[in-house]
């Protein structure tokens, strides 16, 4: 990946300090690969090479450093969405840059493989009226949107069939995710693209 790739990737949050910065990547890289519950303070700061008093002073506590990992996670996808889309050539296309981000997240290099959408493994450690799990009803919010303002332009004056049809490709996009982290690899996800090429196509 060339410097200007990898900086279009980088959360806007990352960008406020270098410490801050290494926290919140070091919380990235154990969150998912081990787990919110599992990862504690002391692994993250160890880990981020930094005082735990840096910590707190980033972060109100682990719940908000929970809720900046989701944020930034958010932003990241949102990030791999736009840069598919400067390619989409018309609505059909747009709608694909949506599946296409999703695989390019799972195509990442993580520690210990591709395991599934990580803000959906983070909601399912996070208890009932957690910050974490809002942040993470607005990103699934966001991507069925985003789908639904594609298929406005191929579909107008057809708004109940346009949200039918988002909330359809929304949860076949969920569905092959999982699959996908089950599997531990982006397969499932390019095969959800196509499958939606040729619902997309058939409008």
């Amino acid at each position: 990946m060339d410097e200007a790739k990898a900086e279009e990737k980088q959360p806007v949050k990352r960008r406020r300090g270098a410490a801050r910065g290494r926290i919140l990547d070091a919380a990235a890289r154990r969150f998912y690969a081990d787990g919110v519950a599992a990862t504690g303070i002391d692994t993250i700061t160890a880990e981020a090479k930094v005082a735990k008093m840096s910590l707190y002073n980033n972060f109100d506590s682990k719940a908000d450093l929970v809720r900046a990992y989701l944020e930034a996670r958010h932003e990241e996808w949102l990030g791999l969405y736009r840069h598919r889309l400067t390619g989409a050539q018309g609505p059909a296309d747009a709608v694909l840059a949506v599946f296409d981000a999703y695989a390019d997240h799972a195509d990442f290099a993580y520690e210990h493989g591709f395991r599934g959408c990580g803000l959906l493994n983070a909601a399912a450690e996070l208890p009932t009226g957690h910050e974490g799990r809002a942040v993470v009803r607005r990103h699934k919010e966001q991507v069925e949107s985003l789908l639904a303002a594609h298929l406005r332009e191929l579909l107008p004056g057809q708004e109940e069939r346009v949200r039918a049809l988002a909330e359809h490709l929304a949860f076949l996009l969920e569905g092959a995710i999982v699959r996908a982290g089950l599997e531990g690899d982006g397969a499932r996800m390019r095969s959800a693209r196509d499958l939606a090429a040729s619902l997309v196509g058939a409008l």
